[in-house]
């Protein structure tokens, strides 16, 4: 109850919401004025007609992001409405501007198909630099992010695919290393079958995990090329075996990522984990099992969660503002693999190196904290880079 009394007093007071705009030229005289609009800014208007590429030289488009949804799958609460999605939304953008200096508008559509909501997205894209998608089930979303990356010239993310699988894919890199394990010699079990698990499950593979080494479980059991049904996404992780239970798939499993509701995990599945596993109990608010239980009882595995009072939070603030940061910096026209391999790498790394929080590389930090400010200073420049190198990136 408390913690419902100070959100709601936070979201309310001293002003509704936690997005304001501001200007970035002075705008007190008539002269001012005279620039700023009528006559001045008939300037910059010739300049964009004649040469497209302008637009990021005389307006904001080079470092304004759009954070859209249908509300469709907001957080772990569901099919809500585009109306109920905004505080969310409004808090996206907020950590654009906090962690990255990126300027961010919320834009809560309400498109009845997945196609009118394309249209929309594709129609208002040319006032911003890149496209941030939030909270839309699946498997709507790899549709939308695929048609919209194939149509639009700037880079389209959707964040609870890719921003949950490169900051999963750090954590799990330093995890193994604790470990003393390895992508190519693990036994993967993946809980849960959205858009965050299979995202997360395809970045695992671009970096080693070997795909006959993953077990997937949704709702009705284990994800096998027998079942029917399936639709594509799901297909591509379907396992020919003939277990069909979590009880049966997690028996000697090195890893479980669940990324799917709480309390799904028991102990008696726990228990029969392999020797040093690694347990990443990502559902919010509630996780898949009590890190405080999996300490107890089996304290040889590293634990993560989505959850900032609990050690190795997962967070995808690690990775959005400042993957978007890069991305814009370079004036990319898309996100690629290898910049998501980058963004990973450049993450993993933080923890190894000075930290300004006298943190040490173990168990309990095996990702940076939100807000460590070596995040802007470290991922942005990887993920130009990468964008350079493979052609993402305009001059």
């Amino acid at each position: 109850m408390t913690l419902k009394l100070n959100a709601l007093d936070y979201h309310e007071l001293p002003t509704p919401g936690k997005l304001s705009i501001n200007l970035t030229k002075a705008m007190e005289t008539e002269q001012d004025l005279l620039l700023a609009y009528t006559p001045g800014v008939a300037e910059p208007v010739r300049s964009i007609a004649n040469n497209p590429a302008d637009v990021y030289k005389y307006t904001a488009k080079g470092n304004l992001v759009a954070v859209i949804t249908n509300g469709s799958a907001i957080l772990g609460l569901g099919n809500l409405g585009p109306l109920a999605s905004k505080p969310v939304m409004e808090g996206k953008a907020a950590l654009f501007k906090r962690c990255a200096g990126v300027d961010a508008f919320d834009i809560e559509i309400d498109a009845p198909t997945t196609a009118s909501f394309i249209e929309t997205v594709a129609n208002i894209s040319p006032t911003f630099g890149g496209i941030n998608l939030e909270d839309i089930k699946s498997p709507d979303c790899f549709i939308i992010e695929r048609e919209l990356t194939e149509r639009l010239p700037i880079p389209v993310f959707h964040d609870d695919q890719h921003g949950t699988a490169v900051v999963v894919a750090a954590a799990l890199l330093n995890a193994l290393e604790l470990q003393n394990k390895t992508l190519t010699n693990i036994q993967t079990v993946c809980l849960g079958a959205g858009a965050a698990a299979i995202a997360t499950m395809r970045l695992l593979v671009a970096l080693g995990l070997p795909r006959e080494a993953i077990t997937m479980v949704d709702r009705q059991g284990i994800i096998h090329n027998r079942r029917q049904g399936l639709n594509s996404y799901k297909a591509e992780f379907a396992t020919n075996t003939d277990m069909r239970t979590l009880k049966e798939a997690i028996k000697g499993a090195d890893l479980f990522i669940g990324l799917s509701g709480p309390n799904l995990l028991t102990a008696e599945l726990l228990r029969t984990m392999n020797e040093r596993a690694i347990l990443f109990a990502l559902s919010n608010p509630e996780p898949e099992i009590d890190p405080e239980l999996v300490h107890a009882l089996r304290p040889d595995i590293i634990v993560a969660t989505g959850r900032n009072d609990y050690p190795n939070q997962v967070n995808n603030v690690l990775c959005f503002p400042y993957l978007f940061r890069g991305a814009l910096d370079a004036r990319a026209c898309q996100i690629t693999q290898t910049m998501l391999i980058a963004a990973t790498e450049a993450l993993r790394t933080l923890v190894h190196q000075n930290d300004e929080l006298a943190l040490k590389f173990g168990p309990t930090y095996i990702l940076p904290k939100p807000f460590d400010p070596r995040l802007l200073k470290k991922i942005p420049q990887a993920v130009a880079s990468a964008a350079k190198e493979t052609g993402a990136a305009r001059p």
